[in-house]
C-alpha cells in the first residue's frame, strides 16, 4: 500500500493528513499559524512560522498513524492564494517589523485596490481569464503595490510565489510553479502556455519574472518536482525517498477532493462549494466558458484538460463570527458554535419565517462575484427594538441566509453562461453546520452532496501527491481507486417558497444600487 501526505495551509492553521491510495485518511493533525493586521483590511503572515506549523503537523499525523516515515511515498500542498516574498538570499522579505518576519501578504489583504482598478481600466486581454475585473486579492495588484509603495523591498526581491508553490520549493528546491496558482492568481495564460509580457510591462512589472524567479511555463497539478531535500526531510520527519508533487490553491484542492471524484459523471451540473472563512464556488467544464464577474476560465487549474470557473464570497464564516463577537449574548459566545447552529436550525424548522423582514447583505468586505466590486459594503436591515438575544438570533440567521443567496446568485450567473448546475458538493467548515447545509439546499434549490471524506481539501492535496506516480490521465486513474460514498440533502418545498420571497428582496438591494448582471 502506498501512503502520501496531503498538507493544507488555511488562513488560521496548517493541517496535514496521511492517506492511502483508496483515499482513506489514517490520521490528521493541525497547528495554528499567526496573522498580523498592521492596518484595516491589511493582513500578513510569516513563511517561517507556516513552515514550522506544517512540519509539526506532518510529524504528528505520521507518528500517530504508526506508519514508518519510509512508507510515505509522496507529499503535496494546498494553500491560500497568499503572496510569499523572499530576498535575494532566500530570507523573508519583511513587510512589517517584528521577530516573526511578516513576509506574506495574505489572500484577504485589500491594500492593492487602486492597482486592481487600474488593471481593470486597462482592458488588457488578461481580464478575459478573470471575469473581466481584476481583484485586489490576486497577486499582480499586490506586486504592483509593493513596487510602488515599498521600492526598497522591491530592490531586495529574490523570490515571489504563491504559498503552495513556496511550500513545494522549500520542500524540494524546485522553482517549478503549478498551473493552478499561476493561472488563477498571476495572469499566466494556461491555454497559451505563456505570460502576457506586454501586460506586465504596461503595469510596470517588466522585471517581475526575473526578480520573482518565475518560470516561463507552469506545470500541471500533481507533476513530479523531485524528492524532498535532506533539510526538508529532516524538518518534516520523512525521508529523501518521498517525492514532492506540484500543488494547488486550497479551494481548488477542495474541488479536486469533491467533484474531482466525478469528472466522468455530469461534471458541468456539479459545483464544488468550499465554505469556511470565505466561500469559493468552483465549476469544471470540458469547454472554455467565460462568465462575467466570475474568475476564470482557467485551463487545467483542477483537472488537466478541463476549464475551471471560480466564484467567491470574501467573508462568510468570517462574517458569522463577526456577528457573534458583535451581538451574541455571553452564554452564546462561551458555547460551541455548532450549538448555535443547531438551535437556529430547530427554530427555522418550526417557524421558517421567524426572522421576518430582517435582511443581511453579506458583502461586508466587498463582493467578489458576480458584481466584482471590492468596495461594495454589506448591510443589516429590518431591525426593531426587542430583546437583544432575539435581535441576534434573527440577524445571525438572516446573515446565513444572505450567504446562501449570494451562492445562488453566483450559480445563476454561471448557468446563464453555459453551466447547468443543480448539485452542490459542500466541503469546509460549513459542512459541519446543520443550519448552513439546509440553507444552501433550500435557498438555491440544489441538491447538496456531503462527501464522506472527512477532509476533502486534504484529500485534494493527497490526490495531487498520488498523481505524480501516474503516466497519463492521472486524476481519473487516481480517483477511480477512491471511495465515493456520499450523503445528499434535498431542498424542501415549503422552505424554498419562503426563500424565493426573501431572495427577491436580496436582488432588489443590488438593482436599487444600479448593479446589473452582464
Amino acid at each position: 500500500m502506498r501512503y502520501v501526505v496531503g498538507v493544507d495551509v488555511g488562513t488560521g492553521s496548517a493541517r496535514a493528513g496521511l492517506f492511502d491510495e483508496t483515499g482513506r485518511i489514517h490520521r490528521a493533525a493541525s497547528r495554528p499559524i499567526p496573522i498580523h493586521r498592521p492596518k484595516a483590511e491589511w493582513a500578513e503572515q510569516s513563511s517561517d512560522a507556516i513552515w514550522q506549523a506544517v512540519c509539526e503537523a506532518v510529524r504528528d499525523c505520521v507518528a500517530t498513524a504508526e506508519i514508518a516515515p519510509e512508507q510515505v511515498a509522496g507529499i503535496s500542498y494546498s494553500a491560500t492564494c497568499s503572496l510569499v516574498l523572499l530576498d535575494t538570499n532566500g530570507a523573508p522579505l519583511r513587510l512589517s517589523e517584528g521577530p516573526e518576519g511578516w513576509n506574506i501578504i495574505v489572500w484577504m489583504d485589500h491594500r492593492a485596490i487602486a492597482e486592481a482598478e487600474e488593471i481593470t481600466r486597462s482592458g488588457s486581454p488578461v481580464l478575459d481569464n478573470v471575469g473581466g475585473t481584476m481583484s485586489p486579492e490576486m497577486e499582480i495588484p499586490k506586486l504592483m503595490w509593493l513596487k510602488r509603495h515599498r521600492p526598497g523591498l522591491w530592490a531586495q526581491l529574490g523570490f515571489a510565489g504563491d504559498l503552495a508553490d513556496y511550500l513545494t520549493y522549500r520542500s524540494s528546491g524546485s522553482l517549478d510553479r503549478s498551473v493552478c496558482t499561476l493561472g488563477c492568481k498571476w495572469t499566466y495564460d494556461p491555454d497559451a502556455g505563456a505570460w502576457n509580457t506586454k501586460f506586465l510591462a504596461d503595469m510596470g512589472l517588466a522585471d517581475l519574472l526575473a526578480k520573482g524567479r518565475l518560470p516561463d511555463q507552469a506545470v500541471p497539478v500533481g507533476s513530479p518536482l523531485g524528492p524532498l531535500s535532506a533539510e526538508a526531510a529532516e524538518d518534516l520527519g520523512l525521508t529523501t525517498d518521498c517525492r514532492v508533487a506540484a500543488g494547488l490553491i486550497d479551494a481548488h484542492a477542495g474541488a479536486l477532493g469533491t467533484i474531482g471524484l466525478f469528472v466522468d459523471d455530469r461534471i458541468e451540473s456539479r459545483m464544488a462549494l468550499i465554505a469556511g472563512t470565505s466561500n469559493c464556488h468552483i465549476g469544471l467544464s470540458r469547454s472554455r466558458r467565460e462568465v462575467p464577474g466570475v474568475w476564470g476560465p482557467y485551463g487545467g487549474a483542477v483537472v488537466d484538460g478541463m476549464w475551471c470557473t471560480e466564484g467567491g464570497q470574501s467573508a462568510t464564516g468570517a462574517l458569522l463570527d463577526h456577528l457573534v463577537d458583535l451581538m451574541a449574548p455571553d452564554d452564546v459566545k462561551a458555547g460551541p458554535l455548532d450549538a448555535l447552529s443547531d438551535a437556529l436550525k430547530q427554530r427555522a424548522d418550526a417557524l421558517p419565517d421567524f426572522a421576518g423582514v430582517v435582511d443581511v447583505i453579506p458583502d461586508f468586505i466587498g463582493n467578489r462575484a458576480p458584481f466584482a466590486d471590492a468596495e461594495l459594503r454589506g448591510s443589516i436591515s429590518g431591525l426593531t427594538i426587542e430583546a437583544p438575544e432575539e435581535t441576534f438570533a434573527k440577524t445571525y440567521w438572516a446573515a446565513a441566509a444572505g450567504i446562501a443567496y449570494g451562492t445562488r446568485l453566483i450559480i445563476e450567473q454561471m448557468n446563464r453562461h453555459g453551466y447547468a448546475i443543480d448539485t452542490i458538493h459542500l466541503s469546509g467548515g460549513h459542512r459541519k453546520s446543520a443550519l448552513l447545509i439546509d440553507l444552501y439546499a433550500d435557498a438555491t434549490g440544489c441538491d447538496v452532496v456531503l462527501s464522506e471524506a472527512e477532509e476533502p481539501v486534504l484529500l485534494g492535496a493527497a490526490i495531487a501527491a498520488l498523481c505524480q506516480f501516474e503516466e497519463s490521465d492521472a486524476v481519473s486513474r487516481v480517483t477511480a481507486r477512491m471511495v465515493r460514498d456520499v450523503e445528499v440533502r434535498y431542498p424542501r418545498q415549503q422552505h424554498m417558497e419562503l426563500h424565493e420571497a426573501r431572495y427577491r428582496r436580496f436582488l432588489k438591494h443590488y438593482s436599487d444600487k444600479g448593479y446589473r448582471l452582464r
